[in-house]
């Protein structure tokens, strides 16, 4: 297998999906995609959403040339580029000249301006990657589907969602709990919290326990009809247009 590196083949038997062995690529191909997308078709109450306070709207502003080049500066130069085979070290030489960033951002303001989102950022490669440390590969839950996407289109959905996780935190949208994969909330936060939680409760002579729990394959369970919703409903900050197809 050829990933960046070299790495040696794994030990992998023939995958098995509700006691079934799946040999044929069709079959394969069902089965990994019933264990990815198993909240697709399930009943919502979208009722629910009548819960949450719409937001008044603001102007979203143009991208500057500060935002690209700190969302470019880390990224790995060494992962693996999408169908265009634009790499992100070559892209970074193309961000350098100042010439071809106004291009790049003028594009990414016009996507917004008239709402529409070109087919070229949409197209992608699919590739079903193995867990690393599993003691058996037969089942496709040993497996992660990845998905490569044209770079220049990430490179602006970087740049978008760096602007949204700013304007969430800022706005108190997210949780104050939330503390993974955001700005300025690391997970050693959750451990320094805890430990504070257990020293205040030491000063007051009270025990502290804790229930911790995984929600196995949360992301998977989500369904991405109601997101976009949610989205809508709840983080109406800027006057999207039709241009809220661009994020989602």
């Amino acid at each position: 297998m050829n990933w960046i590196n070299k790495h040696k083949l794994l030990a992998v038997k023939v995958i098995k999906f509700n006691n079934q062995l799946y040999l044929e690529i069709d079959n394969l191909w069902n089965a990994l995609h019933s264990i990815f997308n198993k909240a697709q078709d399930r009943h919502i109450d979208f009722s629910l959403l009548d819960e949450l306070q719409d937001n008044k709207s603001e102007a979203w502003l143009p991208f500057s040339k500060v935002e690209f080049r700190n969302a470019i500066s880390n990224c790995n130069n060494s992962s693996i580029p999408g169908p265009d085979k634009l790499s992100w070290y070559y892209l970074k030489i193309i961000i350098n000249n100042s010439v071809c960033l106004s291009k790049i951002i003028d594009i990414a303001n016009v996507c917004f301006d008239i709402g529409f989102w070109p087919s070229h950022f949409k197209t992608s490669m699919s590739i079903i990657i193995p867990k690393p440390n599993k003691e058996s590969y037969n089942s496709p839950k040993s497996f992660r589907p990845i998905v490569l996407l044209n770079t220049i289109g990430k490179l602006i959905e970087k740049v978008i969602g760096e602007r949204l996780q700013f304007h969430a935190i800022t706005n108190d949208f997210i949780h104050f709990s939330q503390l993974g994969s955001l700005k300025e909330r690391l997970t050693i936060d959750a451990s320094v919290a805890l430990i504070h939680f257990i020293c205040i409760g030491w000063v007051k002579n009270i025990n502290t326990s804790m229930l911790t729990f995984d929600i196995a394959q949360f992301f998977l369970s989500l369904n991405h009809q109601l997101l976009p919703k949610v989205f809508d409903k709840q983080v109406s900050t800027w006057k999207f247009q039709n241009s809220l197809v661009i994020i989602l």
